[in-house]
């Protein structure tokens, strides 16, 4: 499971470092290796790791092509997917077509997803979550999934 948010630095390559507490996981789960494609929700990365991925990649696969959100949703996913390894150092090159989707520039925050991270340009990730807690306040049971009706928190 990989949790927590972290603010990091790409590099003038536009290489990001995983956090040391998520690099042994991603060896021993996927020996570094990640696949990265896009949110096209948000302006932001999602970043699997290769077994996960393939899982997502195999029901997107099996979609309809005669359904147009379906097959919209393939071409935006699968299209944008890119093969990444994580290297012995915990280093990740992003691929420039999914930065600039992204806005990734310096400043970055990585998000631990349970089985995936996120990957968010910095000021635009505390604009989206001011905005998030914001919404919460204001209407704390609005679009909450029946399920987790009866979680405490």
């Amino acid at each position: 499971m990989f949790r927590g948010v972290s603010q990091l630095s790409l590099d003038a390559k536009g290489r990001v470092v995983f956090p040391a507490r998520h690099r042994d996981r991603l060896h021993e789960h996927c020996e570094g290796e990640v696949v990265a494609t896009i949110d096209y929700r948000d302006r932001c990365l999602a970043v699997y790791p290769l077994p996960e991925w393939e899982v997502i990649e195999r029901k997107l696969v099996a979609l309809p092509d005669l359904q147009q959100s379906a097959k919209r949703l393939k071409r935006l996913l699968i299209g944008h997917a890119q093969e990444l390894q994580v290297d012995a150092s915990g280093r990740v090159l992003v691929p420039t077509p999914l930065r600039d989707y992204a806005g990734l520039e310096k400043r970055v925050v990585l998000i631990g997803q349970g089985n995936k991270f996120e990957l968010w340009d910095e000021s635009l990730w505390e604009e989206r979550r001011a905005e998030w807690l914001e919404e919460a306040v204001a209407t704390p049971e609005a679009d909450l999934p029946e399920e987790l009706g009866h979680l405490s928190l």
